[in-house]
């Protein structure tokens, strides 16, 4: 059974970073797809960025060339780098691991203004 476990989440200023982390059990990430979403009170849960078996990524536009997705195989973990955020950045950001269609718990990310 695949487990996904979030971590680095907190408050941090408007033009601050944070590094959310997903550390995965019961599977190996290397040879599959993996990513991020986010759900803000109130709204849908939506897709932050992805990153294939083969390395390729992909970002929604809200957060192309601030976000970055990257993978460690030999920690079985997925990354999310977030720098220069924004308000509009806070919500619950989950983990999502396609071949199985597994959820993370979510670890929230505030931004104050």
């Amino acid at each position: 059974q695949v487990q996904l476990v979030e971590s680095g989440g907190g408050l941090v200023q408007a033009g601050g970073s944070l590094r959310l982390s997903c550390s995965a059990s019961g599977t190996l990430i290397s040879m599959n797809g993996m990513g991020w979403y986010r759900q803000a009170p109130g709204k849908q849960r939506e897709l932050v960025a992805v990153i294939t078996s083969g390395g390729s990524t992909n970002y929604a536009d809200s957060v192309k060339g601030r976000f970055t997705i990257s993978r460690d195989n030999a920690k079985n973990t997925v990354y999310l780098q977030m720098d220069s955020l924004k308000p509009e950045d806070t919500a619950v950001y989950y983990c999502y691991f396609m071949r199985t269609n597994s959820w993370g718990q979510g670890t929230q990310v505030t931004v104050s203004s």
